[in-house]
């Protein structure tokens, strides 16, 4: 059964990053991750949420998201992650955990570190060396950006992108602030000062958000 989901704070974003056990590839196939999006977009029918990036990856996937309230995001990816799971098993006829533990998340500024993770997020399938450029894989948002359809929608950022977005993200990565994002990845730790954004409160900590499926 699923842990049942802590609050994020509505209004502030998140990154989102979740990995299967020992590295099974769900997503090996296209099909698998077209699903797996079709399940993204049922999901946003149940608890919508903002979506401003997102990359499926052969075991992991990531999404950048703004909850617009507290208990969103949680039940959001609860569902999602359950009725993935539950699919899977049915389709290949197994049982046992799929995904590793509970999701990692955290919350990003309103600003330029937004700019950079949502760079981060959509440049991943040309940093594992899948495509040559980041755009040309269908499976991440920023091959959505420019498509007359796309397998779920977009909400443009609270804040502006480079005119030149496409060759932003193809730009060769600057290794020190790549490392700082991926500390916050493990460490869900919030990237950006949320102090200075006018959302973020003291009574809920904008930290590690709780929600498991394992079958």
């Amino acid at each position: 059964m699923p842990r049942s989901a802590r609050k994020a704070i509505g209004g502030l974003c998140y990154h989102i990053h979740h990995r299967t056990i020992q590295s099974v590839k769900v997503f090996e196939e296209a099909e698998q991750r077209w699903r797996f999006l079709e399940l993204v977009k049922l999901a946003q029918t149940r608890v919508s949420i903002e979506l401003l990036a997102a990359c499926v990856m052969p075991d992991h996937f990531h999404v950048v998201v703004r909850p617009g309230s507290d208990e969103d995001l949680g039940r959001w990816m609860q569902w999602l992650l359950t009725t993935h799971v539950r699919r899977w098993h049915s389709q290949q006829h197994s049982a046992g955990p799929i995904w590793w533990g509970r999701f990692k998340a955290f919350a990003i500024a309103q600003d330029k570190h937004l700019v950079r993770v949502m760079a981060y997020v959509e440049r991943n399938a040309l940093r594992a060396g899948l495509v040559e450029r980041a755009e040309q894989w269908p499976w991440g948002s920023l091959n959505w950006r420019y498509s007359q359809v796309t397998p779920v929608a977009l909400t443009p950022p609270p804040v502006p992108l480079p005119q030149n977005w496409v060759e932003y993200v193809n730009a060769p990565e600057n290794s020190d602030e790549l490392e700082v994002i991926r500390v916050c990845v493990s460490r869900q730790r919030s990237f950006g000062d949320l102090q200075s954004q006018s959302l973020a409160r003291s009574d809920l900590v904008p930290l590690p958000i709780a929600a498991s499926a394992s079958g």
